[in-house]
């Protein structure tokens, strides 16, 4: 498998096409197991790791972070990695522990450099938009800690067209940087981006960061008896029954095609003009050599045709999609 590397939206930063995504570790992923899975990516050529000041909240909020700051600690493992991290949710009850104010912003930051080990955050993402807080704050206060080596990249997540549009124009009137990326839930069910925040994102040169590419699982496959994880919720099984008719389908083509579910969904999303690399989360080393084939897989304009068909979109970018 040879890896290939993109800049990131339109910066001069390079990422792996495929982000390593980290939830799972501390909770559902035993700490060793994390790190195995953490070597395999480097070694598989991933330079891209996503994490979030929040993950492992099941257990205590910022163990995810903890993990991947033990691996980071060890040999190179922090030069070589494009580390990613997250801003928004509450860390505790306490009134000002949660949104974009500017001193959640910087009191997290400091908190994410303890826990991972580092003394920056290669890109730093807004996990939701703050209605609450004026854009001028956050804004301002993320570009403190990008004047302070803090923080070099600044990223979104979970924003609406608009809201990219405005952050952008307020930087450019700042002679800030803006934003390079924005991570959105994008799969071949949730298809809604395409109408205006990827096209804002391909405007605006921000990289796109598909989460939940399998959309919870149910684009990997039948699980086995022995599965577990989010398939299994109750949410994801309605779901599942919901698209049944589509799912049958669509593993039909993936047996023509002669690939796994997990690895068409991937390949579909890189065919995406303005996607730079959809979130994988493994839990093991196994399912991160799953979707790694995918890396190996080009769906022709035949295959596409038909996932469009099976998954219809939105009918394209807006207003065309809905109007004339």
């Amino acid at each position: 498998m040879t890896m290939d590397y993109v800049h990131l939206g339109r910066s001069g930063l390079k990422v792996s096409r495929l982000c390593l995504g980290t939830m799972n570790f501390g909770t559902r992923t035993e700490p060793p197991v994390a790190h195995r899975i953490m070597d395999q990516a480097l070694e598989m050529g991933i330079n891209f790791f996503d994490t979030a000041n929040v993950y492992g909240r099941a257990v205590r909020i910022g163990l995810t972070e903890e993990v991947v700051g033990e691996w980071l600690s060890q040999g190179d493992h922090r030069q070589r990695v494009v580390l990613a991290t997250k801003v928004f949710a509450r860390t505790s009850d306490w009134p000002n522990e949660g949104g974009l104010s500017a001193r959640h912003i910087i009191s997290a930051c400091e908190a994410s450099l303890r826990r991972l080990r580092t003394d920056h955050i290669d890109l730093y993402q807004m996990h939701h938009v703050d209605r609450a807080t004026p854009l001028e704050e956050t804004l301002g206060a993320l570009e403190l800690l990008r004047q302070q080596g803090k923080v070099i990249y600044i990223g979104s997540s979970n924003f609406a067209g608009w809201h990219l549009a405005r952050f952008q124009e307020q930087a450019r009137a700042r002679g800030a940087q803006g934003l390079v990326s924005e991570q959105s839930l994008y799969n071949l069910l949730s298809r809604e981006v395409e109408l205006e925040v990827l096209p804002a994102c391909r405007e605006y040169g921000i990289g796109m960061i598909p989460w939940s590419p399998l959309a919870s699982g149910i684009l990997g496959g039948t699980p086995g008896a022995d599965h577990v994880g989010r398939r299994t919720d109750a949410q994801a099984r309605e779901r599942g029954a919901k698209h049944s008719d589509q799912l049958a389908a669509y593993e039909r083509l993936c047996q023509e095609v002669g690939s796994h579910p997990s690895e068409v969904a991937l390949a579909w999303l890189l065919a995406q003009p303005g996607v730079t690399a959809p979130i994988i989360g493994p839990r093991t080393e196994a399912q991160l050599t799953q979707a790694a084939q995918c890396l190996e897989l080009t769906l022709g304009d035949a295959e596409l045709t038909r996932l469009d068909q099976i998954f219809p979109g939105p009918g394209g970018a807006a207003p065309e999609a809905y109007a004339w």
